[in-house]
């Protein structure tokens, strides 16, 4: 639900990036077009969108395989490098996009989220629900990553922009952490929930937040060594969405099933419900827009997306009706 470099939000993003004019970024899209689903061989209205900067209109991208969940472009690599993370494994690309190879095998299915080590874009980390993998060559290969592991599913991870090698993967046993570039793992204080999506500040990387399953939000102010439990309105939901201002850390956002939109301003002192003016109180995915500052992303279940400019006080449209999303992705655009 990221963040998250691909912590989607496994958006890249840095604050150079955050510059007024011109639109900088494409928004990438991972959904399931399940409102009306086409029986067909090949998922051919599901997989990936892109709306690109300065446009108000979706376009596919990628290849027509099935569960695609978020996408990750390998920094440096001017967009020629691109990884899918799908229900059948990890799908490259070296030409931006025009070509498309599975790199991981048979027993590699259902990734859900990628990071790439700060330090090295060539070392790059995928959660998956078979346990997390790694890999030193930028995609092309992968190894198995699990090492003090207690439970191995995870749906979101954080390459922490701080310290290169250091990652947090979310897990059923909650969340744990590597300084070795994901070769070992140690739990965190973090609760013994599934962390269905996390994300790191852009301007205060100490400040990370997590949505979980069935046990609310949570904030780390400590790079994610610690952890406490935020928004009481929220404690007990699904949250599978979370992500936080890249323009201002105070300004942070969660969504879930039946828990809709729920904002604060001021870093997480007190939230708000903003769910009024959306069709459904289903969210699956937010996303804060590097562009336009303070502009709110929201993917509902089914019933398309929507932004808003005033952090939730008013939506409007921003297509793709009949979507159950997965993953919002800001990309630079100079490719």
């Amino acid at each position: 639900m990221k963040a998250s470099l691909l912590a989607l939000s496994l958006a890249v993003l840095t604050p150079t990036g955050l510059s007024a004019g011109a639109p900088a970024h494409d928004l990438y899209a991972a959904v399931a077009m399940t409102k009306a689903q086409k029986n067909s061989s090949t998922p051919a209205d599901s997989g990936l969108y892109v709306r690109p900067a300065g446009t108000m209109q979706w376009e596919h991208f990628g290849p027509r395989v099935l569960g695609i969940t978020s996408v990750a472009f390998q920094p440096g690599s001017d967009g020629q490098v691109v990884l899918i993370a799908s229900a059948d494994g990890v799908v490259r690309s070296t030409d931006g996009g025009k070509t498309w190879r599975l790199t991981t095998g048979w027993e590699v299915i259902d990734v859900r989220a990628f990071a790439f080590n700060p330090g090295n874009a060539n070392e790059v980390y995928a959660a998956t629900a078979w346990g997390p993998l790694r890999s030193t060559n930028g995609g092309a290969t992968w190894s198995l990553a699990q090492a003090g592991l207690y439970l191995l599913y995870g749906q979101t991870l954080v390459a922490d922009a701080q310290t290169p090698g250091r990652v947090l993967l979310g897990t059923e046993d909650g969340i744990y952490q590597s300084t070795d570039g994901a070769k070992t793992w140690a739990r965190t204080d973090s609760p013994p929930a599934t962390a269905l999506r996390m994300v790191q500040s852009v301007t205060k990387p100490n400040l990370i937040l997590a949505g979980t399953q069935g046990r609310g939000a949570w904030l780390s102010h400590d790079a994610g060594r610690s952890w406490s439990q935020t928004d009481p309105g929220s404690a007990a939901a699904n949250l599978y969405a979370a992500t936080i201002d890249p323009h201002d850390a105070d300004r942070l956002a969660v969504g879930g099933w039946g828990a809709g939109v729920r904002v604060s301003a001021d870093g997480g002192a007190t939230w708000t419900d903003r769910s009024a003016g959306l069709p459904v109180k289903n969210v699956f995915v937010l996303t804060f827009d590097p562009d336009v500052k303070g502009r709110l992303w929201v993917s509902t279940f089914e019933e398309g997306a929507f932004y808003s400019d005033d952090l939730g006080l008013a939506w409007q449209d921003g297509g793709l009706y009949g979507a159950y999303g997965f993953d919002f992705v800001f990309v630079p655009a100079s490719r």
